[in-house]
C-alpha cells in the first residue's frame, strides 16, 4: 500500500511539473471534488433510507 501511493504522489510530481500535464491535473482536481461531494452527500441519503427503514419496521411490528 505505501509503495503504491509512493508511486502515486511520483506520478503526481512528474505531471505538475510538466506543462502538457497541468490540464490533467485541473482534471483530476475536478474528479476528487466530485467525488468528495458525492461521498457526503451519499452519507447523508443513507441516514434518510435508514430512517425510513427504521419507521418501516416499526410500522410493521406494530401491526404484527
Amino acid at each position: 500500500m505505501n509503495t503504491l501511493f509512493l508511486k502515486l504522489i511520483v506520478n503526481f510530481r512528474d505531471l505538475v511539473s510538466r506543462a502538457e500535464g497541468q490540464d490533467l491535473v485541473e482534471y483530476a482536481l475536478v474528479v476528487a471534488l466530485i467525488a468528495l461531494s458525492a461521498t457526503a452527500s451519499m452519507q447523508s441519503l443513507a441516514s434518510v433510507i435508514s430512517s425510513a427503514f427504521a419507521s418501516i419496521s416499526t410500522t410493521f411490528s406494530g401491526a404484527m
